[in-house]
């Protein structure tokens, strides 16, 4: 029954965790495009410039809007499924969510209620301190919340008094090599998904022939030009997370790596260190989140590389319909390397929730079987009600483009954050 509970949980978190995962990272990379953009916009830039921002922003505050709550919904599960980590460790990662908390319900919201509404009522500088506000705070969240996942993947300054773990070296804590490359992986990652995203909406909008043909046309090389380094630091630091598995973790690069004299040598070393049990992982999960990684990233790469060089003359960005096809199927393909990512993070620490010191089968709460399926059917059920109403949501506003009356900063009169919106462009010139 215990073994039933515990499947149950894991899946639940699994589920609603890896949901909340994909909101969060394009959350990252929209506000700090956005945030750049009203940079340009503010320091000279052009009314197309005042246009993309209020454009992309309405999707970015799209998405944070909804994807907030599907993190108030994740986070009840501590307290209700996983009681038993809570206790064990709750003195050190008690902390670091609730820095986090503060952070992104009280900072980040404010700041982001201040640029929402502050369009025609704050000065241009004020107006964009606000969302640069909202950017460094939607780090730090992020920073913290890794701060927690760090520790449970490699815990480092704590001490054990009483048969829990307490705080005994909170620099340690903060500077653990699991959170911070971990924390560098997941904002390359971001911009990353914004940069792929913004050129799956643009070529849409080319590939029809929309009349702000300049609009898409420059949008569409923000998103590429950004995805490629991006691209490319998101390796470098997936790399090194790969390169400290050895030291961290051994049996996941293992596993990985289908080394099975080694798994089994582990397997023997562990038994004898913690007593008899299984201390493999699922090779399936394991494995098969790498490889979705890695397969996504090299589809990424091709498609970066091509990307950069076709984006560089005017004519392809305009008329190369396939090109426009490839890049809206190309807009999951982040989010499916995240994911396979974050499976392969969090699947191959098992049995640990705190690797070393807790396992998971010990952290699960005291329910009962029917319990824990009714909480598993009501958050899936509002977790897939939520994704569903974000893409309905994000589409109907992607596809409508940037109509002037309809969104940010849409009031009469001259506006104070950034210049004013253009007249109507001409008609596209192919």
């Amino acid at each position: 029954m215990h073994q039933d509970v515990l499947d149950l949980a894991r899946l639940q978190f699994a589920l609603t965790a890896g949901g909340h995962f994909l909101f969060v990272a394009l959350t990252l990379g929209l506000a700090t495009v956005v945030a750049v953009l009203q940079t340009k916009a503010t320091l000279g830039g052009t009314p197309l410039d005042a246009r993309m921002v209020r454009f992309w922003g309405q999707l970015y505050v799209i998405n944070y809007a909804v994807g907030i709550v599907t993190g108030l919904v994740m986070e009840f599960q501590f307290g209700m499924a996983w009681s038993g980590l809570t206790h064990e460790a709750g003195n050190i990662l008690g902390a670091s969510l609730a820095v986090e908390t503060i952070v992104a319900f009280f900072v980040e919201s404010t700041f982001l209620g201040l640029w929402i509404f502050g369009w025609h009522r704050l000065n241009r500088w004020a107006h964009l301190a606000a969302i640069w506000v909202v950017v460094l705070t939607a780090y730090l969240s992020a920073y913290w919340i890794l701060v927690s996942n760090g520790f449970l993947n490699h815990p480092v300054g704590y001490a054990s008094e009483g048969g829990e773990l307490v705080l005994d070296d909170p620099v340690a804590v903060l500077t653990n090599p699991s959170a911070l490359l971990a924390f560098g992986h997941v904002l390359a990652g971001s911009l990353l998904t914004a940069g792929f995203f913004m050129a799956g909406v643009s070529a849409y909008h080319l590939f029809r022939r929309s009349p702000e043909w300049e609009f898409f046309g420059r949008s569409l090389r923000i998103g590429v030009f950004l995805s490629a380094p991006a691209l490319m630091v998101t390796a470098v630091f997936g790399g090194l997370q790969f390169a400290s598995l050895a030291t961290f973790q051994p049996m996941k690069s293992a596993v990985f790596g289908a080394r099975t004299a080694e798994v089994a040598r582990l397997q023997a070393e562990l038994s004898a260190r913690f007593g008899p049990g299984d201390y493999v992982p699922s090779e399936a999960w394991t494995r098969g989140g790498g490889l979705l990684m890695l397969i996504s990233f090299a589809l990424m790469m091709y498609l970066c590389f091509a990307g950069v060089v076709l984006a560089c003359f005017r004519k392809t960005v305009f008329r190369f319909r396939l090109w426009h096809v490839v890049l809206m199927a190309a807009v999951p393909l982040p989010g499916l390397a995240m994911i396979g990512g974050w499976v392969f993070r969090e699947s191959g620490r098992q049995p640990w929730v705190v690797y070393g010191l807790l396992r998971t089968k010990d952290a699960v709460s005291d329910l009962s079987p029917g319990t824990m399926r009714l909480s598993l059917t009501v958050f899936t059920t509002l977790f897939v009600l939520l994704a569903l109403l974000n893409a309905w949501l994000l589409t109907r506003h992607a596809r409508r483009g940037p109509v002037e009356g309809i969104g940010l900063g849409q009031e009469d009169g001259p506006a104070t954050g950034v210049p004013d919106p253009a007249d109507a462009l001409p008609a596209p010139r192919y």
